[in-house]
């Protein structure tokens, strides 16, 4: 096949990219999971036994695939390295966020133990770590694959490249609750393969799971967008939300509490910074703006 022709190959499939955007994105990143993760529902095996553990690690790189070659097809290296600066690039990201990103998720889980106590939910409303854990090799590394690997794995497609093309479009109330739909339906298969919560403190129900990961997105993009669209920020704030959750998880009897919980954060973000941007009334979504760090 000679240069000229692979070059208008992929000016063909990039005219396609373009006229799919942004619903490319979710057929990408939903067709290939549950391709290759029908297989472990069906099987009743636990997903970490052989072939179930390949199928599914396959299958859990489907955010980052569809981000990247989307990004490739879309705006070429440009969009690559676009996704590339995002990732690692500290300075987006002001000190005052550091802290949000830091402090948020002990200090949510803390404030709601407490009122699940006022309220009289439950005596003991969080479950700490063991120390059999943290000393246990193999699950100290499905702790830490877990908290940070997955996130590597998810922010860049789902956050840094479609939320993008969301918000390119809708308000980022809209695009927030169209990514987070996206992102629980992907989540859902979790809920039915055998074994996968095993050696956390999480065991989740669709019926509270699925709402809670989309308002939970909706305080991912008031992150982002507040971080100039930094994928480091919205990484770092979903890999310390699934840490504290095995430090210091909530105990099962507090669900669907914790719903409540999201959904008063949700409100109060989308009252107090817009559910234009969630940047602040009268302030612009990032995308809008044109300065040296957008693109």
């Amino acid at each position: 096949m000679s240069g000229e022709h692979r070059h208008r190959q992929a000016g063909r499939l990039g005219h396609v990219a373009h006229a799919a955007t942004p619903w490319g994105f979710p057929i990408l990143y939903l067709g290939w999971a549950f391709l290759f993760w029908a297989p472990i529902v069906v099987s009743d095996e636990s997903v970490w036994s052989f072939p179930n553990v390949g199928l599914f690690l396959v299958g859990g790189l489907s955010p980052l695939l569809a981000g990247l070659l989307l990004a490739w097809l879309t705006r070429g290296w440009e969009g690559l390295r676009d996704l590339g600066t995002r990732l690692i690039e500290v300075g987006r990201i002001e000190p005052r966020w550091w802290l949000v990103i830091v402090l948020y998720w002990p200090l949510f889980n803390l404030l709601l133990a407490g009122g699940a106590l006022l309220f009289g939910v439950t005596a003991e409303p969080l479950e700490f770590i063991s120390t059999d854990r943290l000393f246990d090799p193999v699950a100290l590394f499905s702790l830490v694959a877990f908290a940070f690997v997955f996130p590597v794995v998810e922010e860049i497609g789902l956050r840094g490249y479609w939320l993008d093309r969301l918000q390119e479009r809708w308000s980022a109330l809209v695009a927030g609750t169209i990514n987070g739909t996206a992102w629980a339906i992907w989540h859902a298969p979790f809920v039915l393969f055998s074994g996968y919560y095993a050696n956390t403190t999480f065991e989740p129900e669709l019926s509270w799971f699925v709402p809670m990961l989309v308002l939970d997105t909706i305080i991912l993009v008031w992150v982002y967008n507040n971080t100039r669209r930094s994928i480091l920020a919205v990484l770092m704030f979903h890999a310390l939300g699934n840490m504290t959750g095995e430090l210091m998880g909530f105990a099962p009897e507090m669900y669907p509490f914790i719903l409540s919980g999201y959904a008063l954060v949700a409100v109060v973000l989308v009252a107090g910074w817009s559910p234009e941007s969630l940047r602040g009334w009268g302030v612009q979504s990032p995308l809008a703006e044109t300065t040296s760090w957008e693109l």
